[in-house]
C-alpha cells in the first residue's frame, strides 16, 4: 500500500519519472531535435553541439529604414549644404522634403556622435483651428501642432528606440516661446514651419546657435498662417544669404516628391 501511494503522490505532483525515460535497464532511443531555422539535428546527449538557439523574431528590435538620396539637383545642394555649413534655410513648397531630409542629417549625426542631442522646434501658430478646448495639460494641447515632427522621426528610428532617446533628452521637440534664453551647444537643431514665426522670432531662434552646433531653419513663405507683413522668414533669408557660414537653399515646385498631382497643384492654385 504504501509504495502504490507514493506511486500515485508523485504522479499527482509531476514528479520525475525514470521509466519515461529508460526501459529494462536500457536507454530508450531519443528522437532528434531540429534546430530552429534548418541546419544539423542536435541531440540532447552530445554537448559538444551548440543547442538550438532561440527563435529571434520574437525579440528582436525591428526598425525601418530608408536609404535617402537627393531626387533633385536642389535636394542635393540642401544635403551638402546640411554637411559643410552651421546654418541653412531651407525654402520652398510643400512636399520638396525640407523637414524630411533636415531631420534625416539630424539623426544620422546623432548616431555618429556628431552631436550629442537633437532640438526640433515649431511654432505653435493655429491655421484657423481653436484647440483650447482640447483636454489635458499644456503638452497634450502643443501635441496636435508637434505631431509632423514626430512622424519624421519615426521614419527613421523604431519606436523603442525614439522612446529611449526622447526620454534621455537626445531628442527634444518644444515650441518655439521655450526657446528664449537657451544655449544650443553640441546640437543639431531643426526650425519648422519658420513661415509662421515673425521677424523677431527668426532672430531670437537664430541667436540660439551655440558651438559644434548645426541649425536648419525650413519653412514655405508663401503659405504662412500668419499676415504677410508679419511673417519673417523671407526677410530673414533674404538678409541670412550675405553670410560666409551660412545658405540658403531655395527649393521649386519641380523638387516636390509627393504624388505628382501636388506639383500642379502648387501652379493653379
Amino acid at each position: 500500500m504504501g509504495k502504490r501511494a507514493a506511486t500515485k503522490r508523485q504522479k499527482a505532483q509531476a514528479a520525475f519519472d525514470a521509466s519515461n525515460f529508460f526501459e529494462k535497464g536500457a536507454a530508450r532511443e531519443t528522437q532528434l531535435y531540429a534546430i530552429p531555422g534548418g541546419g544539423e539535428s542536435w541531440h540532447p546527449d552530445d554537448v559538444d553541439k551548440p543547442k538550438p538557439a532561440e527563435p529571434a523574431h520574437g525579440t528582436r528590435n525591428q526598425r525601418y529604414q530608408k536609404t535617402v538620396k537627393p531626387r533633385s539637383e536642389n535636394q542635393a545642394r540642401l544635403l551638402d549644404a546640411l554637411e559643410d555649413k552651421s546654418l541653412v534655410c531651407a525654402l520652398g513648397p510643400a512636399g520638396t522634403g525640407k523637414t524630411y531630409l533636415a531631420i534625416c542629417k539630424a539623426v544620422e549625426a546623432l548616431q555618429k556622435g556628431k552631436v550629442a542631442r537633437i532640438i526640433l522646434s515649431r511654432p505653435a501658430v493655429e491655421a484657423g483651428e481653436q484647440i483650447g478646448f482640447l483636454p489635458g495639460a499644456m503638452e497634450d494641447k502643443l501635441a496636435p501642432y508637434l505631431r509632423p515632427l514626430y512622424d519624421a522621426l519615426s521614419d527613421r528610428l523604431s519606436p523603442q528606440q525614439l522612446k529611449h532617446m526622447m526620454a534621455e533628452g537626445l531628442i527634444e521637440i518644444a515650441p518655439i516661446g521655450f526657446m528664449r534664453g537657451r544655449t544650443l551647444n553640441n546640437a543639431f537643431v531643426v526650425i519648422d514651419e519658420a513661415q509662421n514665426c515673425t521677424y523677431t522670432q527668426i532672430k531670437m531662434l537664430l541667436t540660439r546657435l551655440g558651438w559644434h552646433s548645426t541649425m536648419v531653419v525650413t519653412g514655405d513663405p508663401a503659405q504662412s498662417d500668419l499676415l504677410p507683413e508679419l511673417s519673417g522668414l523671407g526677410k530673414a533669408a533674404d538678409r541670412l544669404e550675405k553670410l560666409r557660414d551660412a545658405s540658403v537653399i531655395r527649393l521649386e515646385g519641380q523638387d516636390v516628391v509627393r504624388h505628382p498631382l501636388v506639383a500642379e497643384m502648387l501652379g493653379v492654385l
